[in-house]
């Protein structure tokens, strides 16, 4: 590969790299498996780079391969070792005055979110990142139609979990 290539490559990672962790959020439980995903997704990432053709924007791409590539590897841990639990592990400095109000709703969304499908997770993350539909589909290879109705779906199954 030439140089450019490389430093265009680069550089959009560098700039859009939040994407690749926040699907490793979701689908990983701890650190290293985090890290591993990370790694996997980055090389699946530059493989695929140079036939990126620009029809979408990189990030809409990003996502695509990001999630296609965690949703593979998750498909086959499910016949593997399980991982830890990531909240068996606290990152919040103690504080007398400290509220964990927000910290322990996102737990119980994430907890919720880890009941999900690999797919209804991915529904899931785009939504919360404020992509609207046409993205989704456009990002999950669906129709328009068909993301807002999972999404819907998705929707009452969370509520379901979340308050049961």
């Amino acid at each position: 590969m030439n140089k450019e290539l490389e430093h265009s490559f680069v550089e959009l990672l560098e700039k859009h790299q939040n994407i690749i962790h926040k699907v490793c959020r979701l689908y990983t439980n701890n650190y290293d498996a985090h890290n591993d995903l990370f790694q996997e997704i980055t090389i699946q990432l530059w493989r695929a780079y140079p036939k990126f053709r620009g029809d979408s924007k990189f990030s809409t791409w990003m996502y695509r391969v990001g999630l296609n590539t965690a949703i593979t590897l998750y498909r086959k841990s499910k016949r593997s070792i399980s991982t830890q639990d990531f909240n068996g592990v606290e990152f919040k400095l103690k504080a007398e005055d400290y509220d964990d109000t927000e910290e322990q709703q996102l737990k119980q969304l994430y907890k919720a979110v880890h009941q999900l499908n690999d797919i209804e997770k991915a529904l899931v993350f785009l939504y919360l990142e404020d992509k609207n539909y046409r993205e989704i589909s456009e990002t999950l290879g669906i129709s328009e139609v068909n993301a807002r109705v999972k999404m819907n779906r998705v929707k009452t199954k969370l509520r379901t979990l979340l308050n049961p």
